[in-house]
């Protein structure tokens, strides 16, 4: 149960760690509205990633008699997966690009004007402008029901995230750690988020900024190396 729970945490941890559009639409949302719109963005996320880290676990359980003839070779396929997604994520570090620009609109996050925009990354898939509709309909949530539910929508958009959990739970056998696995996971995307949610404003402009979002962002290629080594040891 430890075991699984805590590999969970670290899985969360590597898929919300890079900071991204999504963060700073929560940063924002807490520095406009309050501390509980911003919360409730935050779990918004994370619930994302927990329902992603669900959906492989059950679909790794039911593939497990299959699995196991070739769990060694879908260890090797999984852990290389999870160095690519790694190798994405880092590049997109080393090359990102402050996540606003331009006009004067309304901020996005504490100290920041103009459209969110990022580079990609594993955890949310941020490669070009947060379209404008959903950027509005999530900037406009002013109750926690609303920014929770608007967070959400736009952090299942990204499939990314299914793939990420998919590999682990895959290159483990199929089994993944069942729900303590999935509830490490929502926790610890939790606790990262409710951080920049709570931290205010200078948390956020520490996350949002451009050295910020390269150290998290580098930090997060780390752990998913470290879990990819971890598969086939």
């Amino acid at each position: 149960m430890t075991g699984a729970f805590l590999a969970g945490v670290v899985a969360g941890y590597g898929v919300a760690v890079p900071v991204g559009a999504i963060a700073v639409l929560i940063a924002g949302l807490t520095a406009r509205t309050s501390l509980r719109v911003g919360a409730a963005a935050g779990l918004g996320a994370a619930t994302a990633d927990g329902v992603y880290a669900l959906i492989a676990v059950l679909g790794g359980a039911a593939l497990a008699a299959a699995i196991t003839p070739i769990a060694t070779p879908l260890r090797w396929v999984a852990a290389a997966v999870l160095v690519l997604l790694a190798a994405v994520t880092a590049r997109s570090a080393l090359r990102s690009k402050p996540l606003a620009t331009g006009s004067g609109s309304e901020p996005v996050g504490p100290g920041v004007s103009g459209p969110a925009t990022a580079g990609p990354d594993v955890a949310r898939g941020e490669s070009a402008p947060e379209p404008a509709g959903r950027r509005l309909a999530v900037a406009s949530a002013t109750t926690p029901g609303r920014a929770f539910l608007g967070v959400l929508a736009l952090t299942l958009l990204n499939p990314a995230t299914i793939v990420y959990f998919a590999a682990l739970v895959l290159g483990r056998g199929g089994t993944g750690g069942g729900v303590w696995f999935v509830a490490g996971a929502f926790l610890a995307s939790a606790s990262w988020q409710l951080l920049i949610a709570c931290g205010g404003a200078l948390v956020g402009r520490l996350l949002t900024g451009e050295r910020g979002r390269r150290i998290t962002t580098l930090v997060s290629s780390g752990v998913i190396v470290i879990l990819a080594i971890g598969l086939l040891t």
